[in-house]
């Protein structure tokens, strides 16, 4: 990886890791972090998924401080809140809870908020946040339990995961689609080449899948 700065993907979710190996990004370390992401009471889901981004941000830069090989890397990470109206949709990790929220989503409107947070080799924070509307067909009670069947919901924001089998459940999306899927592409790629990072380093040797 000699040639440019080092990056480090604050998260350990497969779905972001395959969206920046998408547009060619191979992070240089994984540094989940464990962040309590019980929304706070009253809390928006807007300022839910900017403070929730910007605390795994932090822990993960605690990490990499401690970390001689890693020390000055660009840090990234992110935060999905699935919305509908005020109220923040848990992650389903309980059948009850997933079944819950497809009811909750069938036939309706729904938002998808990710705020990304990127700390610079000199450690500034910058942070986006982006809105995907999405609306879902109306949910028999078959659609559901089948569904939850799939296991395909489980850890997911909203229940779902609109990459999977869910993704037949939509039936209108306006905005970005790896949004909903966890990480907006455009918007974390405009940002780091903003702050310099050589984002079309690993193009070059991209083979076509």
């Amino acid at each position: 990886m000699l040639g440019r700065p080092k990056f480090v993907l604050a998260s350990g979710s497969p779905r972001r890791l395959s969206l920046l190996n998408q547009a060619g990004i191979e992070p240089d370390a994984l540094r989940p972090a464990d962040v309590d992401e019980t929304p706070r009471r009253g809390e928006l889901p807007r300022a839910c998924a900017n403070r929730l981004a910007r605390a795994k941000a932090d822990a993960a830069l605690k990490s990499v401080q401690l970390d001689d090989e890693l020390r000055g890397a660009f840090i990234l990470s992110a935060d999905t809140v699935v919305a509908v109206g005020r109220r923040i949709l848990p992650k389903a990790n309980l059948v009850d809870e997933a079944a819950q929220c497809l009811r909750l989503l069938s036939g309706r409107n729904h938002r998808v908020y990710t705020a990304i947070c990127l700390v610079t080799p000199r450690e500034a924070f910058r942070q986006r946040l982006v809105e995907t509307r999405v609306r879902f067909k109306r949910l028999s009670e078959d659609d559901i339990q089948a569904y939850i069947g799939s296991g395909e919901w489980r850890g997911k924001a909203g229940g779902y995961a609109v990459q999977g089998i869910a993704g037949s459940f939509v039936v209108k999306m306006v905005g970005s689609y790896s949004n909903v899927v966890g990480l907006p592409l455009y918007e974390t790629t405009t940002l780091l080449g903003g702050e310099g990072f050589p984002i079309r380093f690993g193009w070059l040797n991209a083979t076509a899948v």
